[in-house]
């Protein structure tokens, strides 16, 4: 019985100790991704911020201004785009609202986000646009891969349709999780303006005609969960500026928006709480399974060796043989 025993414990432990690594090189990067109908929302808040009266022209101080960034899934696109690509497919409609202290709209840009549910690597296909305007993205955007790296990324910028270096600055802690620190600077770049303007009747190309150019520059900064990739906290350092033509009266340039845009308190709390649990679940398949079906394999195995040296220990009676019978003599 111990024999039979000791087989059977070693193949569970050839079992477990197989399945391991399989878990962790095999099943995980198929089973971890994005699922396709994802809809958050997040707030942020300039305080204090600089802001263009574009009824009289002129710069002015107000005390708060509004971004509401939303993403929503669009599951039957993504199912449409997996026919053709061949692989899991994320489309994300997205919508940065900016609204002044009055709760009047000062832009809005909406975005089509087209990306590789497991990598967040973008997929380029029909419907990838910023602000109605047809993109071809290059660089991550919005999110990090899972298993984010100590190292710098590419990132898409919206305003200015271009990639730059977004750059790893350190690991922190920040309200109990291990992150790491990124930040991009995007240089003042000419940018285009939106196709929807907070005045009404006044169109992108009725100020073009005017000669006055629209120019942007930001400092980027995220706090990533490195295990899921989900930012947990976000800022950035934002200024437009509205630069010659007639448009501005003589001057060479007025400041459009200026402001230390942060996230709101209740969305961090919200966001933090959201990637704890999401991280738990990613561990599971990449360190607590792997590691856990590793150690069980290992103590099966030597459960299965210490039963068969038992079975064959010194000392035990050999077992009886058959003896050949004696010869009969007359």
């Amino acid at each position: 019985m111990r024999r039979k025993a000791s087989l059977v414990l070693l193949a569970f432990a050839v079992f477990f100790a197989a399945l391991s690594p399989l878990l962790r090189w095999y099943a995980f990067p198929r089973l971890a991704k994005i699922p396709a109908n994802q809809y958050q929302a997040v707030v942020l808040e300039a305080r204090n911020a600089t802001l263009l009266d574009y009824g009289t022209m002129k710069a002015r101080t107000v005390p708060k201004v509004t971004i509401v960034q939303t993403l929503k899934g669009d599951v039957a696109a993504a199912k449409r785009i997996d026919r053709t690509a061949g692989r899991d497919v994320v489309v994300w409609d997205g919508l940065s609202y900016v609204q002044g202290p009055d709760g009047k709209m000062v832009s809005q840009i909406p975005e089509r986000y087209i990306f590789d549910a497991h990598s967040q690597a973008p997929v380029h296909a029909t419907g990838e646009m910023v602000d109605g305007d047809p993109v071809k993205r290059t660089g991550i955007e919005f999110k990090f891969p899972f298993l984010t790296q100590k190292r710098d990324y590419e990132y898409f910028d919206a305003q200015t349709r271009t990639t730059n270096p977004i750059h790893y600055r350190g690991t922190q802690d920040f309200r109990g999780l291990k992150v790491y620190y990124f930040e991009q600077t995007v240089p003042w770049t000419q940018v285009r303006f939106p196709k929807v303007m907070p005045v009404k009747g006044i169109t992108p190309q009725s100020v073009a005609k005017t000669g006055t150019t629209r120019w942007y520059t930001t400092v980027r900064r995220f706090w990533v969960e490195p295990v899921t990739g989900a930012p947990v906290y976000g800022e950035e350092i934002h200024k437009e500026e509205l630069r010659g033509g007639t448009l501005l009266g003589g001057r060479d340039k007025v400041t459009a928006f200026a402001g230390h845009v942060k996230m709101r308190e209740d969305y961090i709390r919200h966001t933090v709480a959201l990637v704890k649990s999401n991280r738990t679940l990613v561990l599971l398949m990449t360190s607590y399974l792997p590691w856990g079906f590793l150690v069980l394999g290992t103590l099966l195995l030597a459960l299965a060796l210490w039963l068969e040296a038992r079975n064959r220990r010194p000392g035990d009676p050999e077992p009886a043989t058959a003896q050949a019978p004696e010869p009969v003599s007359a």
